[in-house]
């Protein structure tokens, strides 16, 4: 058995027994001139006494304010620890080390009352927020136990926070949710509704030990929403084409039928018959161009992604010889993980248009640089054109100003730009004429 442990003295007790070494050598003298002294047995008994008192009642009192202003201390801390902030310690000055403590004490205890009302304060204004928003909140913690949950979640869920507060994950059927992508659209049946849902996953420390926060919300109305809105506009365009193609085929079948009807025909209607088919299928041709056009649209397919160097692409595009004009400004060597065909096929369109722009002006050129920016690399195409007279319509699908334009070239051009995590924009220079196309791509 190990040896047992010292006893060790209270520092109350050595503070008594310090005070009592401290005079015990002036007592010891005092003893020795009662002795030597010519002094009466009653005296020295007397005066003997008197010193011995005198000697353990200071030492008690010694004693008693030393351990005092600890015990103080001690009850504030205590006090701090559990939370309550609204002890002070009495007559705390700075005349003292003693006081200083005691005046240190006080304001940590203001400044941590200050603290805990913040806190409470932005606490009650979380669980407000939480409480009105429509989006329902969940947090697990590193057991897959629910911790905590919003009005909406409630609703979700079909039971009040009494219930399913302490509640496993498995028993919510929550797995999926605290598993597999953080983002994502699930498509599942809760019972608050059944629909397509927007789920959100991040992690979050509380009390140094991870949790969960998943954030659930309802997409089937903004869904829905958007799918009516697409399909509007679907049918204005394709009603809009179908009606500039089918109207003029009825009016000239209509006439052709007419005139093939007549007992007495002209001596050309041989020749208005063929003009009549000439153009029903030059009409009809237009309508399969334009369909074509718009599953080329819907078909586009994902980019190849591969490392390209960005400046021999766009010194190959400028080369192709499709105005004397175009110039590469150049840029810093870039390379870029992107499919090149889609790319280019963008670059073209942009430095297409660009062309076009100068040419309908008969002068200026057309200007092709690239540089770097934050996170992202900016490929500009500018021109010295008449610049964009309707900004608003120019990636609305079939819209165009041209005579034979498709009305896809910029929306397909936007589409591969932001199929590859990008952006395009078209907008006019500023105090000059033109316009300056952007492509960013990231770095």
């Amino acid at each position: 058995m190990p040896p047992p442990k010292p006893r060790r003295i209270p520092h109350e007790q050595r503070i008594f027994y310090y005070a009592l070494l401290a005079g015990l050598p002036g007592l010891i003298v005092t003893g020795s001139l009662l002795y030597a002294g010519d002094y009466t047995a009653k005296v020295e008994w007397t005066l003997g006494l008197i010193v011995v008192l005198c000697w353990v009642g200071f030492a008690l009192a010694l004693r008693e304010q030393v351990i005092r202003p600890l015990h103080t201390m001690a009850n504030l801390l205590t006090a701090l620890r559990e939370g309550d902030f609204s002890v002070r310690a009495r007559g705390a000055n700075r005349d003292d080390p003693l006081g200083d403590v005691m005046a240190e004490i006080n304001l940590l205890s203001g400044t941590l009352q200050e603290q805990r009302l913040g806190a409470l304060e932005a606490t009650a204004l979380l669980r407000t927020v939480m409480e009105e928003i429509d989006v329902a909140i969940f947090a697990f913690d590193a057991n897959e136990t629910l911790r905590l949950v919003n009005r909406a979640g409630q609703e979700l869920v079909g039971q009040p926070a009494e219930r399913l507060l302490g509640r496993q994950a498995g028993e919510l059927d929550f797995i999926d949710c605290l598993t597999g992508e953080d983002t994502r659209v699930l498509t599942r049946t809760f019972a608050g509704g059944t629909g397509r849902w927007g789920m959100r996953r991040t992690s979050f420390r509380e009390g140094g030990l991870p949790h969960k926060l998943v954030v659930i919300a309802d997409l089937s109305q903004p869904l829905r929403e958007e799918e009516l809105k697409a399909w509007q506009r679907l049918v204005r365009v394709i009603g809009h084409e179908l009606n500039n193609s089918l109207a003029p085929i009825k009016s000239i079948a209509g006439s052709l039928n007419t005139m093939l009807r007549r007992p007495q025909r002209a001596d050309d209607w041989e020749e208005d018959m063929c003009g009549g088919l000439e153009i029903i299928e030059a009409r009809a041709e237009g309508l399969n161009q334009f369909m074509q056009s718009y599953a080329r649209l819907a078909k586009l397919p994902s980019p190849v992604r591969q490392p390209v160097e960005l400046g021999p692409l766009l010194r190959r595009i400028v080369t192709l010889g499709i105005h004397r004009n175009v110039v590469l400004t150049g840029g810093p060597e870039v390379t870029l993980a992107i499919d090149a065909p889609q790319i280019e096929q963008v670059i073209i369109n942009l430095v297409k248009n660009a062309v076009e722009a100068v040419e309908e002006s008969s002068s200026g050129g057309v200007r092709v640089g690239w540089r770097k920016t934050s996170g992202q690399i900016e490929i500009t195409v500018e021109d010295d054109g008449p610049g964009l007279a309707n900004a608003q319509n120019l990636f609305v699908p079939f819209f165009t100003t041209k005579p034979s334009g498709s009305g896809i070239g910029l929306v397909l051009c936007r589409q591969i730009a932001e199929n590859h995590g990008g952006a395009l924009s078209l907008e006019n220079r500023d105090g000059v004429t033109g316009c300056i196309a952007r492509l960013r791509l990231p770095n």
